[in-house]
C-alpha cells in the first residue's frame, strides 16, 4: 500500500473550495484513496462528508493512502494539489 502525507496549505483548511477541488481530483483517480488525520480513522478521500468531518485546517498533516496501479502517481498529484493554496487560486 502506498502512502503519503502531506501538510494543508490553503488558509481555510479542508473546506469549501479545497475540499471541492480535492474530492474530484479524488474522484478522477483510478484508485480508492483514504485520508486521515494523526490518530484518526482512514476516511474517504472522495467524500465531501469525511473531508469536512476531518477538521484538517491550515498546517495540519494529513496521510493519504492508496493500493492498486497508479497509486504511488495518484498520491503524487494529491500531495501537490494539497500542499497548493487553493485560496489563493
Amino acid at each position: 500500500m502506498a502512502q503519503r502525507q502531506a501538510t494543508i496549505a490553503s488558509s481555510s483548511g479542508l473546506h469549501a473550495r479545497p475540499a471541492k477541488l480535492f474530492v474530484q481530483a479524488v474522484q478522477e483517480q483510478a484508485v480508492p484513496v483514504t485520508i486521515a488525520v494523526e490518530g484518526g480513522p482512514d476516511l474517504n478521500a472522495g467524500s465531501i462528508l469525511s473531508l469536512m468531518g476531518l477538521g484538517a485546517s491550515h498546517g495540519t498533516v494529513v496521510t493519504l493512502k492508496a493500493e492498486g496501479d497508479g497509486a504511488d502517481d495518484a498520491l503524487d498529484q494529491l500531495v501537490k494539489l494539497l500542499e497548493t493554496d487553493l485560496d489563493a487560486e
